[in-house]
């Protein structure tokens, strides 16, 4: 079963990180995805640009209009989403709990319904 696990934050979180503090947690990041790449069961991880680069895409007459922002009014944005392929939903709890910032923060967890495959 898939699922997708998002580490939610928003600027002043990310801004109060010392550049030391910053590296540490972006090293420990880095050795837990290495290591759940290498047992299949993280599929892909990414960190999202800052909320001030989201964009808004409608379709108004068959023209893309685009607006600045996240839809959402709120302080707190995704800042990174993993993409998980585990034999249980506790399976993929443990892995989460072990992400470094689920010492101060909580992961929101999300089983995928249905895929549809890329290259189709």
């Amino acid at each position: 079963m898939k699922y997708i696990a998002m580490i939610y934050g928003n600027q002043a979180k990310w801004d109060s990180f010392s550049p030391e503090e910053w590296s540490e947690v972006v090293a420990k990041q880095a050795a837990f995805n290495a290591k759940y790449r290498e047992t299949g069961e993280l599929l892909g991880a990414y960190g999202l640009a800052d909320a001030e680069a989201a964009q808004l895409v409608r379709r108004k007459d068959g023209v893309p209009v685009v607006t600045d922002g996240p839809y959402l009014e709120t302080k707190e944005y995704i800042g990174s989403l993993y993409l998980l392929d585990c034999e249980s939903l506790e399976r993929a709890q443990q892995i989460v709990a072990e992400m470094p910032l689920a010492d101060t923060d909580p992961i929101e967890l999300w089983p995928v319904l249905h895929e549809s495959a890329a290259d189709m």
